[in-house]
């Protein structure tokens, strides 16, 4: 795997960007990653160039997503809890909503007693941060899988710092697989870019679909790509950028 051989751009394809580790940097906090600003009329550039078939996948929400971003793209938040394949589609809740209240009420007793942990609420799941105190991660684990012992359909997703609660039922790759069966993805190419652990389901159906898969850093992964960091990543996307322009 290397980023030397990277198949040459082509306006048949449709891009999937993970967000956090690829378009940016890991922060600390959620709230504290930095965009490059380049990066919202880069993203644009190519939608439009792929005639609408770009998107972001990540774990995050739409709404933080379109907030960070500064444009409103196609889209699947909470690794595919919310889906908008179109900029102006709708967004329809999730029906796990109460057992994700539920788990909630578990964890928050355990959360507000260490002000270095974060338990963030999404549609349709619940992520407990522990970057700030890398020393809890052990007990995060446990309390987790205790927690979500008896909640039938939720799947515990290990990321970087991070435990997320959600659906058994959805994933990235469930979501870039859904969104491959709509214009204007459909009959497309698929492209997939992410950095963690959570990415390898999108890139495990990206290649079934023999699209190209590609990972940001390194660790064990089923990508076919690599490239080192978020910013030769960002440089890679100029480069396509280029390319499929005019």
């Amino acid at each position: 795997m290397n980023d030397i051989d990277l198949p040459v751009p082509s306006h048949d394809w449709a891009l999937f960007l993970d967000f956090d580790g690829t378009l940016t940097e890991l922060a600390p906090h959620p709230d504290a990653v930095r965009i490059d600003p380049d990066l919202p009329g880069l993203l644009e550039a190519i939608f439009l160039e792929l005639d609408g078939a770009l998107a972001v996948v990540s774990g995050r929400t739409l709404a933080e997503l379109d907030r960070h971003l500064g444009v409103r793209l196609p889209a699947a938040g909470v690794h595919g809890l919310e889906l908008r394949e179109r900029p102006g589609a709708t967004v329809h809740p999730p029906a796990e909503a109460l057992l994700v209240a539920r788990l909630k009420a578990r964890l928050a007793g355990f959360v507000a007693a260490d002000d270095r942990l974060l338990l963030e609420e999404k549609p349709g799941a619940l992520a407990l941060h522990f970057r700030q105190a890398p020393d809890r991660a052990a007990d995060c684990a446990r309390l987790m899988a205790e927690a979500t012992a008896d909640l039938d359909g939720i799947h515990v997703l290990k990321g970087k710092m991070v435990l997320e609660a959600k659906p058994a039922r959805v994933n990235k790759g469930h979501a870039i697989e859904t969104m491959m069966k709509e214009p204007p993805f459909s009959g497309r190419v698929p492209v997939f870019a992410g950095d963690d652990t959570t990415d390898e389901d999108g890139f495990r159906i990206v290649n079934a679909l023999g699209g190209i898969s590609i990972k940001i850093a390194d660790g064990d992964t089923l990508a076919r790509y690599r490239m080192d960091d978020v910013r030769g990543f960002i440089n890679w996307l100029k480069h396509v950028a280029s390319v499929l322009s005019p």
